[in-house]
């Protein structure tokens, strides 16, 4: 491909060419602005000065040969476009059905509640405990017993009294070393120190996964409180008051949807930085096939960081979006252009995360009880890492996946790419 015929491809790719009477067709100026030159694809003949003076195939030409090819379908035939006028329509809904294993489903179900208490007690097995100088009075509970209650506090949905029976029973199945109250758990959401812990057992909960998982999509959404911050707006002489909220941002696999990895900033955080962040993240325990997302991730950073782990990143674009700067982000703006169908069937792999939010939030409830940044913070995490042990479960019934944690990642990573 020569350069004209790849100025050619730019043109198809990024202007409104229109088609004119005879077979002829009316190509935009890349150099004036409202200019048009006339193009006739059956003669070879343009009006541009570049044909004019050498009589070549300019990229005028190009450009018409390529909105051509474009037009034709597979077998040959050309697609063409009518205006019918219709005076009754008649829709007619075709329902799509999907096969559901439900006796997976069912035992899944029945035995949930049993077998997250074990996964979750699996999960924390590992989990340091903290140096700790000698002092008089009662002795701290251990972090493994501390995660593993407020973990099964948000599973449960209880309030802390109600909740107060379930850990009476963990206790005495083996699950805590020692009795803890209902009230405690809530205390346990307070401590910052656990927020660190807490992202890491969601990456680490969503590992056994990983030979099932290529595929990805990233996306935010809000939880609810029930905090309000109020001030004096001095212009209108008035007190406002806004309800406090908690942005979280994942990137989650399409096929079983459990969260590879998790970041919890302010309300007002931006969507496309965390997009780096959450995709190196994922590829520290997956390998990355594809990832999907909305145009608020639209980058050229974000496209080169996919294609750096061997991937393709399929993103929205903007309504400014050009090819013309090249790179990765060009070659797949080009893709689209010329292949929407089949781009747009890879991106819409992305509305699995609405449907991992619309779970979480369904099951674990869509606000958080807590009041304190910190404590809303790990609230929002133990929905996360509670909706993982439950894809586990279902998983385990349905692809006959033994949920084993702590196992070293085999995916090699470019260390040029995680470096930066």
């Amino acid at each position: 491909m020569d350069a004209r015929e790849q100025r050619g491809l730019v043109i198809a790719a990024t202007c409104k060419i229109d088609k004119a009477q005879r077979g002829a067709y009316y190509v935009p100026s890349q150099t004036r602005a409202g200019a048009k030159y006339r193009v006739e694809p059956d003669q070879q003949r343009c009006d541009c000065k570049d044909y004019e003076a050498m009589g070549l195939t300019c990229k005028h030409l190009y450009a018409v040969r390529f909105v051509i090819e474009r037009e034709k379908n597979a077998d040959g035939t050309t697609t063409v476009t009518e205006t019918l006028t219709v005076t009754e329509t008649v829709e007619k809904k075709v329902r799509k059905t999907y096969k559901q294993d439900w006796p997976a489903y069912n035992a899944a179900q029945s035995s949930e509640k049993d077998r997250l208490q074990e996964l979750l007690f699996d999960l924390c097995r590992n989990l340091p405990e903290p140096e700790r100088k000698p002092t008089r009075g009662q002795r701290p509970h251990t972090v493994k017993d501390s995660i593993f209650a407020m973990v099964f506090k948000v599973y449960s949905t209880f309030s802390s009294r109600r909740f107060s029976c379930d850990l009476d029973e963990a206790h005495q199945r083996g699950h805590l070393s020692r009795a803890i109250t209902g009230m405690k758990s809530v205390q346990f959401m307070e401590d910052e120190t656990f927020t660190p812990i807490l992202e890491k057992l969601v990456v680490e909960s969503s590992l056994p996964l990983r030979a099932v998982e290529t595929d990805f999509a990233v996306d935010s959404t809000g939880f609810g409180s029930r905090r309000f911050d109020t001030w004096f707006d001095e212009k209108y002489g008035m007190t406002r008051k806004q309800k406090v909220w908690v942005k979280c941002h994942i990137a989650c696999g399409v096929k079983t949807n459990v969260v590879t990895a998790v970041r919890i900033l302010g309300q007002n955080a931006a969507d496309c930085p965390q997009f780096d962040p959450l995709v190196k993240d994922t590829a520290k325990g997956f390998k990355i096939g594809e990832v999907s997302a909305d145009k608020a991730y639209q980058s050229y950073a974000n496209f080169d960081l996919v294609a750096g782990f061997g991937g393709e990143a399929f993103i929205a674009f903007k309504s400014s979006a050009t090819g013309e700067s090249g790179g990765t982000l060009g070659k797949m703006y080009h893709y689209f252009k010329f292949k929407q169908e089949e781009y747009l069937r890879h991106y819409h792999k992305r509305s699995n995360v609405e449907s991992t939010f619309s779970a979480i939030k369904r099951k674990f409830g869509p606000d958080v009880r807590s009041k304190t940044d910190v404590a809303m913070k790990n609230e929002v995490l133990c929905k996360l890492i509670c909706h993982n042990l439950c894809v586990l479960i279902q998983e385990t019934h349905e692809l006959k996946i033994e949920a084993e944690f702590w196992k070293p990642a085999p995916v090699a990573l470019p260390a040029a790419v995680l470096a930066v």
